[in-house]
């Protein structure tokens, strides 16, 4: 619930932006040109990354998530994925852009962090619970790995000049914000479905379970010291 309340609050700083001062003006005049300058030592890197956050590359990764849940029988990872990835793509392209990126005249947030992060925030709550014993240390890594290259995707599009840096951090807030909001509520409404476990029976029908009626209890005899 914490990082889902980080998420919604660094969508609604960096989408609030006054002509002249504010914070996301400070930040993108911070960090944009660090972003920029490096274009030219890493010019190949920086051509193929943003092509990993595209619809076409999202989509194979967003199977491949899908597969990997089918064949461990997780089909709560599944529905989670095959939901919570569509929808944050969906609420950025044609709920976020539309509306606060028209009124403050810019491309906010940024569709490749948004869907990067959204397949790193999947990957991640997925090995928090893996179907097999899987040692902490390499899941940890693993989540690293995932959100390393998510990040990476993101510095690109501000690297190029396609995005700014709240751009990339609004875009990565919505991605993760929308899975871990899927996440709740389908843990949520697991529980509500789960059938509860039946109560134990009172100590009388257990007496009467172990004495049927007819049934003589014979006291037994004293014992002779």
């Amino acid at each position: 619930m914490v990082l889902l309340a980080a998420c919604v609050a660094a969508i609604a700083v960096t989408g609030v932006r006054f002509p002249g001062y504010g914070l996301p003006g400070w930040l993108d005049a911070t960090f944009d040109p660090r972003f920029q300058a490096q274009q030219g030592r890493f010019p190949v890197l920086l051509d193929w990354l943003p092509h990993l956050g595209e619809l076409k590359a999202v989509t194979v990764m967003t199977f491949a998530l899908l597969l990997a849940c089918a064949i461990t029988r997780r089909w709560r990872g599944a529905v989670l994925t095959a939901l919570a990835v569509p929808l944050a793509i969906g609420l950025t392209d044609y709920v976020l852009k539309p509306t606060v990126g028209e009124a403050i005249g810019a491309a906010f947030p940024s569709g490749h962090a948004t869907s990067s992060f959204a397949l790193a925030a999947s990957f991640a709550v997925l090995l928090a619970n893996p179907p097999f014993r899987v040692p902490a240390g390499l899941r940890l890594l693993l989540v690293l790995l995932a959100v390393l290259m998510a990040t990476a995707v993101a510095a690109a599009m501000v690297a190029i000049g396609a995005h700014t840096f709240s751009d990339a951090v609004g875009g990565a807030a919505v991605g993760v914000g929308v899975v871990l909001a899927c996440a709740l509520t389908l843990d949520a409404l697991g529980s509500l479905l789960r059938p509860e476990p039946a109560a134990p029976p009172p100590p009388a029908a257990l007496s009467a379970a172990e004495h049927p009626a007819g049934s003589q209890v014979r006291p037994r005899p004293p014992t002779r010291s």
